[in-house]
């Protein structure tokens, strides 16, 4: 599997509280219609005043042309353009990576 992750930013027009509803919430409805999309997870930190980031995104993928591909829809462009409504894009760190799972009590 192929993973997207990315430490995301929010807009200064937008407190922490406003971004993770947004982002959880509307933006979610989108994302989660992205073509090829196997697992998609956010996560916000506990305590956001004393975290340098306002949230981590993850989008699995079967493989790399799937996530390109992804992107590459109308659907992606979508999921992009409401994303730059709320987030700073390219502030945060980004790595597509390939994932190796060494546990996974979730199943359970």
């Amino acid at each position: 599997m192929t993973k997207l992750v990315e430490f995301l930013v929010r807009s200064d027009e937008y407190s922490h509280e406003e971004f993770a509803e947004r982002w959880q919430g509307d933006h979610a409805d989108i994302a989660r219609d992205l073509p090829g999309l196997k697992r998609y997870s956010t996560s916000v930190p506990v305590n956001p005043d004393d975290a340098e980031y306002d949230g981590v995104l993850e989008l699995t993928f079967e493989d790399g042309r799937a996530l390109n591909d992804a992107f590459e829809s109308d659907v992606g462009q979508e999921v992009m353009d409401d994303a730059a409504e709320f987030t700073d894009p390219g502030a945060g760190p980004r790595m597509v990576v390939k994932e190796t799972v060494h546990v996974d009590a979730t199943d359970e």
